[in-house]
């Protein structure tokens, strides 16, 4: 038995809201974008190295609030270029967690949490 990779599907309500959080701030990649019809909702993958991302604005696709832990061998200088980035709607830190990880949290502008973490050994 054999399992394939995850793609989480986040739930987004404003796709230009959602390109500047995620393509303009995060870095991430549009790989592909998906409508039925030119007036109806987005569906799209984005990617930032390995990680990839399912953005819907499909009523039944997700439910806002979703809470992510992405892994990075580069967290402090992930961090640096957000920072540097003067996004308005946030200003990440990185935390040292009780149970000895580094994590980065940020919120998108639909409720969903996005953690990076340090990946071991890093």
């Amino acid at each position: 038995m054999s399992f394939g990779k995850t793609t989480p599907i986040l739930r987004i309500f404003d796709e230009a809201k959602a390109r500047e959080f995620y393509i303009g701030f995060l870095g991430f990649e549009t790989d592909w974008e998906h409508r039925f019809e030119a007036d109806l909702p987005l569906y799209m993958q984005i990617s930032k190295g390995g990680c990839v991302l399912h953005l819907s604005e499909h009523h039944g696709d997700a439910s806002p609030g979703a809470a992510l832990r992405i892994e990075t061998d580069e967290l402090e200088v992930f961090h640096q270029q957000l920072v540097a980035a003067r996004y308005a709607y946030a200003r990440p830190s990185i935390e040292e967690t009780p149970w000895g990880s580094r994590d980065m949290t940020i919120a998108d502008p639909f409720g969903n949490r996005l953690t990076f973490i340090s990946a071991i050994g890093s």
